[in-house]
């Protein structure tokens, strides 16, 4: 199901790229951020993702599809993460990310976010499930593998070195 509107981005901007645009700068490992320092995507003129957007897929769908839906468009048990994040900054993901939430979204459901704050599978790449979501609320990639600019060595070495490999 490859056909054009199956992969056309969805726009609903993100907290920081609302409030604080989106020009970004590289900085170490190729990791680009925004004004404010948040980490943020690159996007090539012709489509193609920085190395952390396309790695944020990657691991998006290893740790957060199951409850979040393919995409970040959310499901039954959780939330649409790419409008989430229009009221959401970095800060406020990664807060939720490392010590969880409860029925925030749905409160009168059962709906619990676990505490990931000790798992490495989730925290060595907390910032590139960030840059993939923010890119997708955005509507800057679209739904599916974002085709990558390249590899990143160093990156996947950092990513590689924090889980103990």
């Amino acid at each position: 199901m490859a056909d054009a509107d199956h992969m056309k981005p969805d726009a609903h901007p993100s907290k920081d790229t609302a409030t604080e645009g989106n020009e970004p700068t590289e900085g170490d490992l190729g990791k680009y951020a925004d004004p404010s320092g948040n980490p943020t995507y690159k996007i090539e003129a012709d489509g193609k993702a920085d190395w952390y957007t396309w790695r944020g897929y990657k691991k998006y769908m290893a740790n957060c599809m199951q409850c979040h839906g393919p995409d970040g468009l959310g499901s039954s048990f959780a939330p649409n993460l790419t409008s989430q994040l229009q009221d959401l900054s970095y800060y406020d993901f990664a807060g939720i990310v490392v010590s969880g939430q409860k029925n925030k979204w749905n409160p009168s459901g059962n709906s619990v976010m676990p505490a990931w704050g000790e798992d490495p599978n989730v925290m060595c790449s907390m910032d590139a499930i960030y840059i993939y979501l923010r890119a997708r609320a955005d509507g800057v990639v679209g739904r599916g593998e974002p085709k990558r600019a390249g590899n990143n060595k160093p990156a996947q070495e950092e990513e590689y070195s924090c889980l103990g490999f």
